[in-house]
């Protein structure tokens, strides 16, 4: 299985023929398959690697940059560093994909852009500072209701 990087972003203020929005387009069923899969190979590596509360954020429209979110934490800084890298070598070994790492230097946060799934790695102090779950809750703004995340 091969992940590809097009995602076929839009934005309102694009145009075809200066008139009409170019709508962003549907993925298939192979995409939405690969993934799925995708997802499964991720959060198999984050259990394999001990990763702690593991979230999982369904973006399905709510955003178009991935399909899917997952926050989850490290003990210490090296682990999170450590789970990020074997992460992003397992996304390549297994898809093909090259992961895109953010963050790894200090190991506080790191983003790992899978293409259709965005994993964030925290250790727990920095997760609690920043508190990224809420920010994609369903529900009334300002609510803190954990139960609410889709």
């Amino acid at each position: 299985m091969r992940i590809t990087e097009d995602r076929n972003l839009s934005h309102s203020s694009d145009t075809a023929n200066g008139d009409k929005p170019v709508k962003a387009k549907k993925k298939t069923a192979s995409e939405s398959a690969a993934s799925e899969a995708l997802l499964a190979i991720i959060l198999s590596s984050l259990e394999d690697d001990k990763a702690e509360d593991v979230v999982t954020i369904d973006l399905a429209g709510k955003s178009e940059m991935a399909d899917q979110m997952i926050v989850c934490s490290g003990r210490s800084s090296r682990q999170v560093s450590a789970i990020s890298e074997k992460l992003a070598d397992r996304i390549k070994q297994e898809t093909g994909y090259i992961s895109k790492l953010e963050g790894k230097g200090p190991g506080d946060w790191v983003l790992v852009d899978a293409g259709d799934v965005i994993v964030h790695v925290f250790r727990p102090e920095v997760r609690e500072f920043y508190q990224l779950e809420k920010m994609w809750q369903a529900g009334v703004p300002g609510s803190s209701d954990p139960t609410s995340l889709t």
